[in-house]
């Protein structure tokens, strides 16, 4: 009986052993073929380059809910309203167009340069563009305190940023649609404002050319 137990319990052993291995084997393997796999695509990325060739990127399906988890689902549902209001073409991202508009509805408006900026800040592959996800770095950012107040996407965390906690997520959609249009009336009531300063600018320098005309006229006739 004890020679059956003992001739059993080198089984075991010998079976655990085998497993132990096959399991090492196969995650080796599949470390292996991880591997080669990124060795390929990066030969495939180089030969494009030397070749003169458009790269197409390749990206991995994330979930923002796990991966972005100091916020809520409300705060991440409200963060992809605003990102999609400002998709007009429904690309699924926020190019330097998209992002321009936003700022001026914003009312913060940036120059060209200062939106390449915004956009090189958080663009994580490089494509020039903010993709969803990408749009959510902003918001980490100023939650942890990574923005300067008066930078663009400063800016922009601040001036769509809203309390779903206390308003909800309709409250927080009719709250932004409300700032928008705040925000657009103060905009056009300083346009207007410009406009007549223009406008008068525009009368006094009219009025000063023609007093020198005048002034030239009149000593013709003196002379």
């Amino acid at each position: 009986m004890d020679r059956t137990n003992k001739h059993l319990t080198a089984n075991s052993r010998v079976l655990t052993f085998v497993e132990s291995r096959r399991q090492i084997t196969t995650a080796k393997m599949a470390a292996e073929s991880e591997l080669n796999s990124i060795l390929i695509r990066r030969q495939e990325l180089n030969d494009a380059l030397d070749e003169g060739k458009e790269i197409k990127l390749k990206y991995r399906m994330v979930n923002v809910y796990t991966e972005f988890h100091e916020f809520s689902r409300k705060q991440i549902k409200q963060y992809e309203g605003t990102f999609k209001k400002f998709n007009i073409n429904r690309s699924g991202y926020l190019d330097l167009t998209d992002l321009k508009r936003m700022m001026e509805t914003l009312g913060a408006p940036q120059t060209h340069l200062g939106l390449k900026a915004m956009i090189a800040e958080v663009d994580e592959d490089g494509d020039g563009r903010l993709s969803f996800r990408e749009f959510l770095l902003v918001y980490r950012k100023a939650q942890a305190g990574e923005l300067s107040a008066d930078s663009g996407l400063g800016q922009l965390a601040k001036l769509t940023e809203v309390d779903v906690d206390q308003v909800g997520v309709n409250g927080a959609k009719e709250f932004f649609e409300a700032k928008i249009e705040e925000l657009s009336k103060k905009s056009k009531f300083e346009d207007e404002i410009r406009m007549e300063q223009e406008e008068r600018k525009r009368e006094e320098e009219g009025r000063a050319v023609r007093r020198q005309q005048f002034l030239e006229k009149a000593s013709v006739f003196k002379c």
